[in-house]
C-alpha cells in the first residue's frame, strides 16, 4: 500500500487520541511485503517474531487485506480496533506497548533536537536509521522488540496472538508507514507536543552556540498610550427576544453535511443568546467532548434520523472519536447527565459506606453473588454490572456474555435493589 493511500486520521482534542478511518481490501499482491518503509516493515517483524503460529498470522493478514479491521484507535501505549470475524458481532482487538518515562523522553528529545536532520525528517513524515540509532545510543529503544508487544481480544481463541490482533498488528504497520509520528504516539507523546518540544529545544541548542543578539529597547504600552485621548466605545446593540433561526447553506462539493451544522449552528445560537441575556454560560466547565454528547443527546430517541446520523459523523469527526463511542456516551448522558458519562468513563475507589452494603443487599434480595472491582458490582456471566457513581446512585450496565463492551442500560437509582430490578426488567 503506498503512503499516498494511506486512512485519513482524525487526531484527538489533546493529540493523545488518533482515530483512522477502515481501509477497503487491499488488491495488492498478496506476497508482497504489507509495509512499504523499513520502520513498518520492523513492525511486522516484531509482529511475526511475537507469535509462534504461523497459520494465525497468515488468517489475520488475510483479514487485513480483506478490509475486515474497522476505524483504528490510537493513544498512548494502546492500539484498538474491531475486527470483522466469522460472526455477525465484531471483536475488540487491542495491542499495548510499553511507554517512555518521563526522563527517558527528556533524553530521546535533548539527542534528537541536537541533530536537525532528524527533525527534517519526521515532518517530511520519515523515520531515518540514524534517528533510531541516535534513540538506541541514549539506551532507548525506539522500534518494539516481540516482547514489548502485549496482546488482547475479546475472542474465545487464546493464541498469542490471535487472527484478530494479527490484523490489527498488519493494520497498524499501515499507519506508521505513512506517519511515524503514530509509532511516538504509542510510546506516550503526541505530534504537536514533540514538534513545539522538538522546535523549542532545537532553538536552545543552537542559541548556545551563536553569539547573543543585542538587546533592543522597548517601550511598555501603558507609556507609549499615556495622555492620549482614545474615544469612548459605542453602546452594545441591543440583545434580540429569541436566538433566531441557522442561516441557509449553500450547497458546496465536498461541504460538510448541513443537516448536522444546522443542529450546531442552532444550539450555538441559544448558548450564545442565554449568555448575552444573564451574563453567565450555561455550559460553562464542560469539556469539548462533554458538550459534545450533550449536543448529540438532545436529539430525539425515537430511531436514528438523517439529521441525527449527520449530527453524530460531525461530533465524532470533531472530537477525535468514532460513532460507537459516541453512541455510547450518549446512553451515559441520558442516564445521568455529566455524572453518568463520568461513571461510564472513570472507575473510581468509593469511601467505606453504601457500596460495602450492596452486596449483602443483593443478597437478601435474592440476586446471585455479585463480584466488587472498584466502584462496579458484576454478575454471573459478565452480562450484568452496577456502577456506584460519585452521586450515590447506582447505574445499570450491560453487556453481551463473555464480552467486555458495557452499555448503559436503565435509569440510575440510590437502591442497588432497586437498580437491578430496572436493569433487568
Amino acid at each position: 500500500m503506498s503512503r499516498a493511500a494511506s486512512p485519513a486520521a482524525r487526531p484527538g482534542p489533546d493529540d493523545l487520541r488518533r482515530t483512522f478511518e477502515a481501509v477497503p481490501a487491499r488488491t495488492a499482491d498478496a506476497r508482497a511485503p504489507f509495509a512499504d518503509s523499513w520502520w513498518g516493515r520492523a513492525w511486522v517483524d516484531a509482529l511475526e517474531t511475537l507469535s509462534m503460529d504461523e497459520g494465525r498470522l497468515a488468517r489475520g493478514r488475510v483479514y487485513a487485506d480483506g478490509g475486515h479491521v474497522a476505524a483504528v484507535t490510537v493513544t498512548p501505549g494502546r492500539v484498538i480496533a474491531y475486527v470483522h470475524g466469522s460472526r455477525p458481532r465484531p471483536y475488540r482487538a487491542e495491542l499495548r506497548l510499553r511507554t517512555f518515562s518521563a526522563s527517558d523522553w527528556d533524553t530521546f528529545l535533548d539527542a534528537v533536537a541536537a541533530r536537525p536532520g532528524h527533525l527534517s525528517a519526521l515532518l517530511d513524515k520519515e523515520m531515518p536509521h540514524s534517528l533510531v540509532d541516535t534513540a538506541g545510543e541514549t539506551g532507548i529503544r525506539l522500534l518494539p522488540a516481540a516482547g514489548d508487544l502485549d496482546p488482547d481480544c475479546s475472542c474465545p481463541d487464546r493464541g498469542w496472538p490471535c487472527k484478530h490482533v494479527a490484523a490489527l498488528c498488519f493494520q497498524t504497520a499501515r499507519l506508521l508507514d505513512s506517519d511515524p509520528f503514530v509509532l511516538l504516539l504509542m510510546r506516550g507523546r503526541g505530534e504537536r507536543e514533540l514538534l513545539d518540544e522538538l522546535g523549542r529545544r532545537n532553538a536552545e541548542h543552537s542559541a548556545r552556540e551563536r553569539p547573543a543578539a543585542p538587546v533592543t529597547p522597548s517601550v511598555a504600552a501603558r507609556e507609549a498610550l499615556a495622555g492620549r485621548f482614545l474615544p469612548p466605545l459605542p453602546a452594545p446593540l441591543p440583545v434580540p427576544a429569541h436566538p433566531g433561526g441557522p442561516p441557509a447553506y449553500p450547497e458546496l462539493p465536498g461541504a460538510r453535511d448541513p443537516l448536522g451544522l444546522d443542529h450546531l449552528a442552532t444550539d450555538a445560537a441559544a448558548r450564545a443568546h442565554a449568555l448575552l441575556t444573564t451574563g453567565e454560560d450555561p455550559l460553562a466547565g464542560l469539556s469539548t467532548w462533554q458538550d459534545a454528547v450533550r449536543i448529540a443527546a438532545s436529539r430525539p430517541t425515537a430511531g436514528l434520523t438523517a439529521t441525527t446520523r449527520a449530527l453524530y459523523r460531525e461530533l465524532a469527526f470533531a472530537t477525535g472519536r468514532n460513532t460507537t463511542d459516541l453512541a455510547r456516551a450518549v446512553a451515559a448522558w441520558r442516564q445521568g447527565g455529566a455524572l453518568g458519562l463520568e461513571v461510564l468513563e472513570h472507575a473510581w475507589d468509593p469511601p467505606a459506606g453504601p457500596f460495602d452494603r450492596a452486596r449483602p443487599a443483593l443478597a437478601a434480595a435474592g440476586f446471585p453473588r455479585f463480584q466488587p472491582w472498584r466502584n462496579r458490582l458484576t454478575g454471573p456471566g459478565g452480562t450484568l454490572q452496577l456502577r456506584f457513581g460519585h452521586d450515590g446512585r447506582w447505574y445499570g450496565y450491560e453487556s453481551d456474555r463473555g464480552q467486555d463492551d458495557w452499555w448503559p442500560r436503565a435509569a440510575p437509582d440510590t437502591d442497588p435493589v432497586g437498580a437491578l430490578t430496572a436493569l433487568r426488567g
